[in-house]
């Protein structure tokens, strides 16, 4: 008993919290390690700590999108290079790495991650939905033979033995049990018996929605979860304004999560049977304004804005949207930019984030390199105006949608750049 110190008046760790054990090792950075011991419980409900250990309440981290990208893309390097070094007797590699399984909410971009990531890379995606498919699915269909029966695999399993790709289980928490029992041995094994091999280029994931998402969802069977690598996916802002801005959204749209990032994904209050906010969401949003405004009919965004993200958060962004061009009525800031002429800076924050879109907008619009150089030296000028955090703000707006172009130099080569950095850059 002298080995433990008791505390009976700890806390009950809470649904949302987990007990994690830490080894302390001279040498090894553990992080932020508290300057006390965090009060923690036993199975008896009594706070424990032991000379070698901290246990500690925290609840379960999530991962960013990008992070997730990062991982998938190092468990397929490990797939592919088939490293000696993961290998053991009686395995490969591709027995090895585990298959992944993403948690997270509905409109995350659990999915999309994924078929972005096969499309960059240039491999196979196979998306499954086993809640839409029967048991027999998975195996094949069987076919007398005269005294035995065969089976018949589906012919969408991959066969080439050097092909590479991802094969997703999407929704794999919809599946009853039954059907998550079918899958287990190919996501186990990755195989069918002997009739099916998955080769080795292929990894195997799985997504899917928690019960507290109110979305359909069945509980996995502790046979089945043991066999993942578990990662919850949240959404998170900067991953989402970075593949915003790579996949062109509407200014208006990226400017307004910018300004109200809580906007990102909100299910407090509202009718999760009608439209919210979501990445997915306001993805479409984007191109609600793109049609609206191609075809001069704005006043539909007051019925399409709030079906796709709920009346709260429509009013929000409908107000924004109403100001984001509010100085283009008044103000012609493509035309300034080309004509060098002032762009007076507006005095509410919002405004301005709206005021440093539209300019980030008109500079990443312009085709003609001879008005490019003429709005570059102006877009500078401006830039020299702005507070420090909107000038960062803008400027990284602007590099990151003109990654790889001539043009991102021609403003990086600029006299001004220089005067640039040197006012905003410490």
């Amino acid at each position: 008993m002298s080995e433990w110190e008791f505390n009976d008046d700890a806390a009950p760790v809470g649904e949302d919290e987990q007990i994690v054990f830490i080894d302390l090792y001279d040498g090894i950075d553990l992080g932020n390690t508290p300057s006390s011991l965090p009060k923690v419980q036993n199975r008896n409900s009594t706070a424990l700590k032991k000379k070698d250990k901290i246990v500690k309440k925290t609840k379960s981290s999530s991962i960013s999108i990008a992070e997730l990208k990062d991982l998938m893309k190092d468990n397929l390097t490990a797939l592919w290079e088939n490293d000696s070094a993961l290998h053991t007797q009686h395995a490969e590699a591709s027995a090895l790495i585990p298959p992944m399984m993403i948690w997270g909410a509905p409109g995350v971009g659990k999915s999309t991650a994924i078929r972005e990531l096969t499309s960059e890379l240039g491999i196979g995606f196979i998306d499954v939905r086993l809640a839409q498919r029967e048991p027999v699915d998975m195996r094949g269909l069987p076919v007398p033979d005269e005294n035995s029966v065969k089976w018949l695999v589906s012919s969408e399993w991959p066969r080439d033995p050097a092909s590479r790709g991802i094969i997703l289980f999407d929704e794999l928490t919809a599946a009853d049990k039954t059907l998550q029992v079918a899958a287990y041995e190919f996501i186990l094994d990755r195989r069918l018996g002997a009739l099916y091999s998955v080769p080795p280029g292929w990894y195997i994931m799985a997504a899917g929605n928690r019960v507290e998402d109110r979305a359909v969802s069945c509980a996995m069977s502790s046979a089945l979860a043991n066999r993942f690598l578990h990662v919850e996916v949240a959404p998170e802002v900067e991953s989402f304004l970075d593949w915003a801005n790579a996949n062109n959204l509407h200014q208006a749209v990226v400017n307004f999560i910018r300004y109200r990032p809580a906007m990102l994904f909100c299910q407090d209050g509202e009718d999760l049977q009608r439209g919210w906010p979501s990445p997915r969401s306001w993805e479409r949003v984007s191109t609600m304004l793109k049609i609206a405004e191609k075809n001069n009919r704005k006043t539909s965004l007051k019925f399409t804005v709030p079906g796709l993200v709920g009346p709260g958060a429509a009013s929000e962004f409908l107000a924004f949207y109403k100001d984001m061009y509010y100085m283009e009525r008044d103000v012609n800031i493509q035309q300034r930019l080309l004509s060098g002429e002032e762009i007076p800076l507006p005095d509410r924050p919002d405004r301005l984030h709206a005021c440093c879109g539209a300019v980030a907008f008109y500079l990443k619009l312009e085709k003609s390199p001879k008005n490019f150089n003429l709005m570059c030296e102006n877009f500078l000028k401006f830039g020299l105006k702005l507070p420090s955090d909107f000038a960062a703000m803008l400027m990284s707006d602007v590099l990151s949608g003109l990654e790889g172009t001539k043009r991102r130099d021609i403003i990086t080569s600029h006299p001004l750049y220089q005067e640039w950095m040197n006012k905003h850059v410490r």
